[in-house]
C-alpha cells in the first residue's frame, strides 16, 4: 500500500501533540485486505497512555488523538482504533 501514511508518522505527531509515557502504533491493514475501505487507506491500533488523559472521558480522550492526527487523516488513514488511557490507570 504504498502512498500511504506509514505508523511512524502517527507516533511522531502524537508524541509531539501528547507526549504520551507509553505509545504503540500498530498498522493492522493486512487483517482488512478484500475489505472495502483498505483501497482508501490503512487500518491503525493506537495503544496510548498520556498525562493529557487525566480528568477526561473517554471521547475528550479520543477527540485528542484524532486532534493530533488531522493532517495526516487524509493522506490514508481509513481506521483508527484507540485505547487511550491516563498514566495512573491500568
Amino acid at each position: 500500500m504504498s502512498g500511504f501514511v506509514e505508523a511512524s508518522a502517527i507516533e511522531t505527531a502524537l508524541r509531539d501533540a501528547l507526549r504520551p509515557s507509553l505509545l504503540v502504533v500498530r498498522d493492522d491493514s493486512h487483517l482488512h485486505a478484500g475489505h472495502a475501505g483498505a483501497r482508501e487507506g490503512r487500518h491503525f491500533h493506537v495503544r496510548i497512555t498520556s498525562a493529557e488523559f487525566s480528568g477526561r472521558n473517554r471521547v475528550a480522550r479520543h477527540r485528542l488523538v484524532y486532534d493530533a492526527v488531522r493532517l495526516l487523516m487524509p493522506a490514508g488513514i481509513h481506521a483508527l482504533a484507540i485505547e487511550a488511557h491516563a498514566p495512573d490507570e491500568p
